[in-house]
């Protein structure tokens, strides 16, 4: 079969390359193969190629978090109903091949009426932001900063969010012809590349400051919105972008908002995933009814892929929607 390949740690520009490998082996106790149907490429990819995360990551790998795909074979002990199910198939790498061998219950069925294109984005970016929004938005959050702004999980909080009547402010960068999808939906946005930024950041959040912040860029700009979020306010930090830790001051305490880390794999990676059903069933029911849908830029085949991540990632509009049959 065909598959993606890592073999080892680097810029997934640098060391991703296309083969034939063999295929999965007979599906063992418990266990499924998985014909990939689409996956996608995230920033949590690349970062886990970078070695950045040594004690879970061995080499060579195959990358690839998201994606859904049907299972074609069960091992002793899966139901025969099994059987051509389109799933998810969650709780490790892989994806970015034509077959996967995995766990059962690593599987999360798919609804029939989510087609392949809006389900294999439903995993990273929708259901990090419903748990977000579900555990620290609860009654009396009325001022959220959101940095990123312009990122697919950036408008997923924007929309969950006006649910609960909150207009949240955006941090953006200010890259040409990047903005916020609706722009109805924000109280104001703010470029860091513009001068006074903080500033307008202050006036906008008011003296009292952000009650949350959901931050995945980290470095300076993390820092300086940590300091406009409300004392007795979280400081909900979920992802690295600008590859540099936030400031250390953030962390010790002296009357600053507390800093939440949320590590999506931490909620997935319990229970043998046994437990995804259920935390998937509220993503299902927003992609039914149009909502957290990712918009699809480019379309390759899994044979184009290494290609693609060598191109210029500046001024790509929407995600790459992978079709790992070609």
């Amino acid at each position: 079969m065909l598959a993606a390949v890592a073999d080892s740690p680097g810029r997934l520009a640098d060391v991703l390359t296309l083969r034939d490998v063999d295929g999965p082996a007979d599906p063992g106790a418990g266990e499924v193969v998985v014909r990939m149907l689409a996956t996608t490429v995230n920033p949590s990819d690349e970062v886990s190629v970078s070695g950045a995360y040594g004690s879970r990551t061995s080499f060579p790998m195959v990358p690839g978090f998201e994606g859904v795909g049907v299972i074609v074979a069960v091992g002793p002990g899966v139901p025969g109903s099994a059987l051509g199910r389109r799933v998810l198939p969650l709780g490790s790498a892989g994806n970015w091949q034509q077959y996967k061998r995995l766990g059962h219950s690593w599987c999360v069925p798919v609804p029939d009426d989510v087609p392949d294109e809006v389900a294999c984005f439903a995993y990273i970016n929708p259901l990090t932001a419903r748990l977000m929004v579900d555990r620290f938005c609860g009654p009396g959050v009325r001022t959220v900063v959101v940095t990123a702004a312009t990122s697919a999980i950036g408008r997923h909080l924007a929309e969950l969010l006006a649910d609960r009547g909150v207009t949240p402010v955006g941090v953006v960068r200010g890259t040409p012809g990047r903005g916020v999808a609706d722009p109805s939906r924000w109280r104001a946005v703010v470029a860091t590349n513009e001068p006074g930024w903080r500033e307008r950041l202050r006036a906008a959040v008011g003296p009292r400051g952000a009650d949350v912040t959901f931050d995945c860029v980290g470095g300076g700009v993390g820092g300086d919105v940590f300091a406009l979020t409300a004392g007795d306010g979280a400081f909900v930090h979920y992802g690295l972008l600008s590859g540099t830790p936030l400031p250390a001051d953030c962390f010790t305490g002296g009357g600053g908002a507390r800093v939440e880390l949320f590590r999506l794999r931490d909620t997935v990676q319990k229970d043998d995933g046994r437990h995804l059903p259920e935390l998937f069933a509220p993503v299902f029911a927003d992609l039914r009814r149009g909502r957290l849908h990712t918009a699809v830029g480019t379309r390759i085949g899994l044979g184009e892929l290494a290609e693609h991540v060598k191109g210029p990632a500046a001024g790509r509009a929407g995600k790459v929607l992978v079709d790992p049959q070609r």
